[in-house]
């Protein structure tokens, strides 16, 4: 089980609490757990990443075990901690300006 935390406003969009706990087949990387989330929750698809080409939406941020994984590969494997739901794998709304 993969705890996951999303920003308020897709909390609300999906009326989802504070916390998802998914479940991923296979090996837990970004892109498992996004594929698991958007599954469960439809109507995320599209506001975390693009529809067609499956890239991480402009001030989308990702985190876990206290690393930002934005840049990262979507297939790589996320930390252990993430993987045993000992820590959450954070997904932020990011902002701009000064």
């Amino acid at each position: 089980m993969i705890r996951v935390v999303l920003p308020a406003h897709l909390r609300a969009l999906a009326r989802l609490g504070s916390e998802v706990r998914i479940d991923v087949e296979g090996r837990a990387t970004q892109r498992s757990v996004l594929d698991a989330i958007e599954s469960a929750h439809p109507t995320l698809r599209g506001t975390i990443r693009d529809r067609v080409t499956l890239q991480r939406r402009p001030f989308i941020r990702f985190f876990a075990a206290r690393r930002d994984l934005s840049h990262e590969s979507p297939d790589a494997d996320l930390p252990d901690a993430v993987s045993s739901g000992s820590e959450p794998f954070l997904i932020i709304g990011a902002m701009s300006g000064g």
